[in-house]
């Protein structure tokens, strides 16, 4: 299976949807809305907000590895 390196954030307090590159060597703890400027967190149990919010999860979680 290949990896998606993009992923759709939509954020859960305004619902502005924003296609994003992930990185590939780090998870991502924060992202800061376009439209609202609220800064996203991951939830509990998500090492990302790409697994949080993102129509991806991020590139660790696609390979079936441990998060960083």
């Amino acid at each position: 299976m290949e990896v998606q390196l993009k992923s759709e954030i939509t954020c859960p307090n305004c619902g502005h949807k924003k296609v994003e590159e992930m990185p590939t060597e780090s998870c991502q703890f924060f992202y800061e809305c376009d439209n609202c400027k609220k800064v996203l967190r991951p939830n509990e149990g998500d090492c990302c907000v790409y697994c949080s919010f993102g129509s991806v999860k991020c590139p660790s979680i696609q390979h079936k590895e441990s998060c960083c």
